[in-house]
Formats: structure tokens, C-alpha cells, sequence
């Protein structure tokens, strides 16, 4: 769905900054190269934990913005939880720090051919990769509006983005701390029809996926969702990311995120089959 994208870069990046931001964690990296080819929707793989660490496998991160100018060249940001021991390690971490990069990785979301009316949907700090998504879509005229929803207020990321740059701006919390009371999906077919929507891209988590393209397929219009599944390599070798999707031809495979993806077709994905293997799959056990 998406173009080709240019070839992943490995590199020795550096912590520039790091500071919270509400519930989660900012972090900024020099990472020269990766910066420069990167597009919305794409993420970045670190090897977490430090020299002597037992993690082995990198982590994923989506690509909140990139910057490929100032004094320190190319710096890629990210927004993320500290949850587990490799997030709780880079939490840590201070500046000048040494972290081994992979990046850009995955398929990006693709604009629209024509000018449009876009709008982004957000979960949580999965809101991250859609800010620059939106300066992209504004610089080729298309309209934007935003629908963000998290948890609690704190919880919620890039508010204050999306008023500077949204001509409308919904905010839901599931506990009422912040916004509507409820789920993004309360909220979006007011914004759909208000906006005259053309099209929607959604980034968080699979359940909320799922309800935005159900909720945009009830109106006849494309989703573009960026999958959260777990990636354990992020190069498409592992197997562990895949999910079932519908091709043009209607035949479902199991694709990986991590390289077909992450950016897929709402309604080609089989949401209520993801983490099984369907048995009309291509490939199914019989």
C-alpha cells in the first residue's frame, strides 16, 4: 500500500535528552542517516540494557519526530512507557549515552493522492508517530482534525500538538479526567461527519484499531492503521509479528508487521483472528 521505502540503517546512536511527559518518557537520539530516510509511521529498533545485558533481543519503538538538521546532525525522537526491564534501562540512561540503532523500519502511511480531509486517531503515546504525519498531510493541503483518547489525562499524549495543528480536536478518557468521558470511537462519527472525512489514520492499541476501522468502514472511507504488534527482531525474520491480512485478491495471509506493516488497511486486517493462524489462511495447518 505503501511505496518502497529505502534500506534500513545500523548505527551507533547517543542520547541527546530525556525527560518525562506525564506517564511516559521523551527521548531524543543522534542517530545520523536514520533521521534522514525516516518517514510517519515508521520505528526505530534498539538493542536495550547496555553491554553486559541479558535482553537479547532489540525493541521497537515508533518515530515520534525527526529532525536531519542542528549542530548534532540527525536526531530521531521517540515516546515511550517504561514497563518492562529494557524500557526501565533506557529510562535510565543519560545524556551521551551509547545505544545501537536500526531504523527506519517498516511501511510508512501513505497520503493521500489528492488533497483531503484526514483524520488522525490516537491511543495513548501510540498518538506519537501522527504529529509528524500531520505536518506531512498539511503540506500538501489536506485538512487534518484529531481524535485522542488514553486512559487518564496523564496518559494522554501530544494534546496540546494537535490544537496547534487540528481544526478539530476531540479528547476522550476512559476515567473523565480529560475530555469526553469514553472511548475514541464515542467520539469519532461526530468528528467524521463534521470534518467531512476522506480518510483515517489511527495509531494505539489493536483493540482500538479494530472500532476505528469498523467505525470508518461503517462510513465508506479508507483506515490506515499502525499495527501495535510485539516485534522481536524487527527485520522480518523472527516470525513473531504476524498477523492475518487480506490481500487484493481476497486470500488471507499471515503477514509481518515489522515489514509489510506496520501501516495496514484497516479492513484487510482480520482483527478478530490476530494471534491465531486462520484456517482458510494461505499456508494453514490442515
Amino acid at each position: 500500500m505503501s511505496e518502497a521505502t529505502a534500506r534500513p540503517l545500523q548505527v551507533r546512536g547517543e542520547v541527546l535528552s530525556t525527560h518525562r511527559v506525564g506517564a511516559y518518557h521523551h527521548l531524543v537520539l543522534v542517530a545520523p542517516g536514520v533521521a534522514d530516510q525516516a518517514r510517519p509511521g515508521q520505528f526505530v529498533a534498539l538493542a536495550l540494557g547496555g553491554p553486559d545485558t541479558n535482553l537479547v533481543l532489540r525493541r521497537a519503538f515508533s518515530i515520534y519526530r525527526v529532525s536531519t538538521r542542528g549542530v548534532y546532525g540527525g536526531t530521531v525522537e521517540i515516546i515511550y512507557a517504561a514497563r518492562g526491564a529494557g524500557t526501565q534501562w533506557l529510562a535510565r540512561q543519560v545524556q551521551h549515552t551509547r545505544v545501537d540503532v536500526v531504523g527506519p523500519l517498516g511501511r510508512p502511511f501513505a497520503p493521500p493522492r489528492d488533497v483531503a480531509s484526514a483524520t488522525l486517531v490516537g491511543g495513548g503515546y501510540g498518538s506519537a508517530p501522527l504529529f509528524a504525519l500531520a505536518e506531512m498531510l498539511q503540506a500538501r493541503g489536506c485538512r487534518v482534525d484529531f481524535v485522542l483518547g488514553a486512559a487518564s489525562s496523564d496518559r494522554l499524549f501530544g494534546a496540546l500538538d494537535a490544537k496547534r495543528m487540528g481544526s478539530i480536536v476531540a479528547v476522550t478518557t476512559d476515567d473523565g479526567s480529560a475530555g469526553t468521558r469514553g472511548r475514541v470511537t464515542d467520539v469519532l462519527p461526530a468528528v467524521i461527519e463534521r470534518a467531512g472525512t476522506d480518510v483515517v489514520y489511527a495509531c494505539g492499541p489493536m483493540a482500538m484499531l479494530r472500532a476505528v476501522s469498523v467505525v470508518a468502514d461503517s462510513y465508506g472511507i479508507p483506515a490506515q492503521c499502525a499495527v501495535e504488534e510485539s516485534m522481536a527482531c524487527g527485520i522480518g525474520v523472527c516470525m513473531t509479528c504476524v498477523l492475518p491480512v487480506r490481500g487484493d485478491d481476497g486470500i488471507t495471509r499471515m503477514v509481518r508487521s515489522c515489514v509489510e506493516g506496520p501501516v495496514f488497511l484497516g479492513d484487510r486486517v482480520r482483527w478478530d483472528d490476530v494471534g491465531t493462524v486462520p484456517a482458510d489462511a494461505l499456508g494453514a495447518p490442515r
